[in-house]
């Protein structure tokens, strides 16, 4: 990773390694089932893998920032938002990424890239209408924080195995590759039976791993800005506006909770197994015990 001014973090280091670990584990077991499974026809399988996972890694960028509607913007066009990451650049000593709106209510942000020349940062209409500029400094160093951590690289990652748990087992299941009548039974109960455990661990995985980076980027980037109340304002702001959000647009965000600085809910109570966020409570509690911290003497 290239050094930054953001606080390193080897607790977030040490369960991304983890987390890859693992799931790299289950997806060469997966991919194993699969090739004995399929005989003959398993260089196809590998063909598909190996291209939709090249396509995820080096586009993941350009994937997510289109499912957002979100679209870079110049210093002209957004002067204010690029002044704030040029700023935050400036003190973090990072190349600075893409700047990007996503035209929509929902107030929140996100970053995403394999890395910090490919990065890119983007906040919505709703989150530029609604915060202070002392604010908006604060989400845009908890994003700028996952960029200079990696960690949004290894959520790309992470999210592809889970999603190729699913697509490999059902292309298999659709094709009928490599089936006879011999093992026709055996192969409809082992295929979906493998495909639903890799999935289910790699998405509690990911899940675990998401909630830590958040708490990660709220700490680097409070340091970062020295300003811990802030970016605690910015967030009970953000998840109080949240339920005035119509439920429509919420369930078109949700699917990109993982990537979020706070979750777009579309509904209630959902388990923090489940969650990828931490609650607004944790969150708090943290900011707030930084905020002691750092004002003391």
């Amino acid at each position: 990773m290239s050094r930054t001014r953001f606080a390193p973090d080897r607790g977030l280091t040490n369960r991304m390694v983890l987390t890859m670990f693992f799931l790299g584990l289950l997806y060469v077991v997966l991919v194993g089932v699969l090739i004995v499974a399929l005989g003959k026809s398993w260089p196809l399988i590998v063909v598909i893998v190996g291209g939709l996972f090249f396509a995820q890694f080096w586009f993941s960028d350009r994937i997510a920032a289109y499912s957002m509607g979100a679209r870079e913007v110049t210093p002209e066009q957004a002067p204010e938002l690029h002044g704030a990451v040029d700023r935050l650049c400036a003190l973090a000593d990072m190349p600075k990424p893409r700047v990007a709106i996503a035209d929509t209510d929902v107030p929140n942000a996100f970053a995403t890239g394999r890395g910090q020349k490919s990065s890119l940062v983007c906040a919505t209409t709703g989150l530029l209408r609604r915060l202070e500029p002392d604010e908006l400094e604060g989400v845009l160093a908890h994003e700028l924080s996952h960029v200079a951590h990696r960690d949004v690289a290894v959520m790309t990652i992470a999210s592809f195995l889970g999603v190729m748990a699913g697509l490999i087992t059902r292309i298999a299941l659709w094709t009928g590759l490599g089936r006879s009548r011999n093992n026709q039974n055996a192969l409809l109960l082992l295929v979906p039976l493998v495909s639903a455990v890799v999935y289910v661990i790699s998405f509690l995985l990911t899940r675990l791993l998401s909630r830590y980076r958040e708490l990660s980027a709220d700490r680097a980037g409070a340091l970062l800005t020295g300003r811990p109340s802030a970016l605690a304002s910015a967030l009970t702001k953000v998840s109080g506006q949240m339920s005035r959000i119509p439920t429509r647009d919420l369930r078109q965000a949700e699917p990109f909770n993982a990537f979020f600085f706070a979750p777009a809910l579309s509904g209630q109570g959902l388990s923090r197994l489940l969650s990828s966020h931490p609650t607004l409570e944790q969150r708090l509690e943290r900011l707030g015990k930084l905020s002691t911290d750092l004002g003391r003497p």
